[in-house]
């Protein structure tokens, strides 16, 4: 069994991968907080007294919004912290699977799937930040993986932590009755976070490079949110915005390397029978 070394254990993905994969794999969480106070010497005596197989690096400062108004704690977080522990990786013989974003697509000027090896150019600073954590750890640790993960979603359940999401934001605005804004011209895949965990098992095996994760996705938000409301069986009023963006990824290289998504409407259908409710859709 394979002796993981997991960072943002608490959070969102991290509590995820605790529930789901401690069968698979020894699992063993950084300490509360302890990411966001230490400095490199902290982080590379750690990976030294673990001495894991590998290194699952969850935890972010993901709010887009946030690092935009605070870059300093953003280039902290998003991309000292994992450089740090790409040279503990390479000092320790550890592989290290680490979470990057799609926003490193935001200010493509290009129709239709995005793969991994178009030049890049972020318009947001969080997306700019991922995009050079994804450089600077490879020059640190080439075997490293770096996962560019889509808009993840879970419901509510199994005691384990929320935060907004498409499904969730959906079902809200049905409850009040308010209105919810998706554009026909933003286009990205959206991903049930429990089959995103599923997929790190094979994630650990992967060569060294940058890799699309998640589900695709043909269709704009506008049309996927209205698929989600029909397998939801809700009907909030759905109104067009004007944002223009594309963060579609096209993830052919996984695919080929063994990992497995359902497109995002089949991904939602899946999570609402796994929740055991009923499919309308």
């Amino acid at each position: 069994m394979k002796r993981v070394l997991l960072t943002g254990a608490g959070g969102f993905m991290g509590s995820r991968i605790l529930a789901q994969l401690g069968g698979c794999l020894d699992l063993v969480p950084v300490p509360r907080g302890l990411m966001e106070t230490a400095d490199e010497e902290a982080v590379v005596r750690l990976v030294r007294q673990v001495h894991p197989d590998a290194i699952l690096h969850t935890a972010a400062l993901s709010d887009t919004g946030y690092c935009e108004a605070h870059p300093e704690a953003s280039y902290r977080a998003n991309v000292a912290v994992p450089v740090w522990l790409a040279r503990a990786a390479a000092a320790t013989g550890a592989k290290l699977v680490a979470f990057s974003s799609d926003q490193v697509y935001a200010g493509v000027d290009r129709e239709g799937p995005l793969p991994e090896n178009l030049p890049l150019s972020p318009a947001n600073v969080y997306g700019r930040h991922k995009l050079e954590a994804e450089q600077r750890v490879l020059d640190a640790a080439p075997d490293a993986v770096l996962l560019r993960a889509t808009w993840l979603y879970d419901l509510p359940g199994y005691g384990l932590p929320v935060r907004g999401n498409l499904p969730l934001n959906l079902l809200r605005a049905a409850l009040r009755g308010e209105p919810a804004v998706f554009s026909p011209r933003d286009f990205r895949g959206v991903t049930y976070a429990r089959q995103a965990v599923e997929n790190l098992l094979p994630a650990l095996d992967l060569s060294g490079g940058v890799y699309n994760f998640g589900s695709e996705n043909d269709r704009d938000m506008m049309a996927t949110a209205g698929a989600f409301c029909r397998v939801m069986g809700i009907a909030p009023a759905l109104q067009p915005g004007d944002r223009v963006r594309n963060l579609a990824m096209d993830t052919a290289k996984a695919r080929r390397d063994g990992l497995r998504f359902d497109s995002t409407v089949a991904g939602i259908a899946r999570c609402w029978q796994d929740y055991g409710l009923d499919t309308n859709g």
